[in-house]
């Protein structure tokens, strides 16, 4: 369970964003207005492509790397962008790559960690000590990471606080 399914836990909508067991399954930039809740605050989700561990072609690979660089070039309206990051195998070299990219863009990042149910509780504890030192060294990275499983629900609904805090009004 990835991105997809993350949002899906967040949105507390089982289908809102269409999942695979196959990792690849988002193609393009799909965007998921959460709100307006009753005090007016608006939150829209976007998911992206996944740049990482897809079984698609390399071609298709680099059009989604594209796609994710020119959407994210010059969008000072994002409050954060969430990295999300399998809590397995922790940042990968194409994760640093864009945590650079949105230093450079200076857009706020915060790394999600996800299939957290799949680590020991002294592993992930470890885990989650290790991404907040390497995001803690961006001056746009977010020190605080979330830890979430969308198969178990952990993490979940205090990721849906902390995003909560940042929606807009209109």
């Amino acid at each position: 369970m990835g991105k997809s399914s993350l949002l899906n836990a967040l949105a507390g909508h089982a289908a809102l964003a269409r999942t695979s067991k196959e990792p690849g399954r988002t193609q393009q930039l799909n965007f998921f207005a959460l709100g307006p809740d009753a005090a007016g605050h608006r939150l829209v989700l976007v998911d992206m492509p996944g740049y990482g561990f897809a079984r698609v072609s390399r071609s298709l690979l680099k059009q989604w790397s594209a796609l994710i660089r020119q959407y994210l070039r010059g969008r000072s309206a994002l409050a954060r962008v969430l990295v999300l990051i399998d809590a397995r195998h922790g940042p990968k070299p194409l994760d640093r790559e864009l945590f650079a990219l949105l230093d450079e863009a200076a857009l706020s990042w915060q790394v999600v960690l996800t299939k957290c149910d799949q680590l020991p509780p002294a592993e992930l504890r470890r885990r989650v000590a290790e991404v907040a030192a390497e995001a803690a060294r961006h001056p746009a990275g977010h020190p605080h990471v979330r830890a979430t499983s969308a198969q178990t629900g952990a993490g979940i609904a205090e990721l849906r606080a902390a995003l909560a805090g940042l929606a807009t009004f209109g």
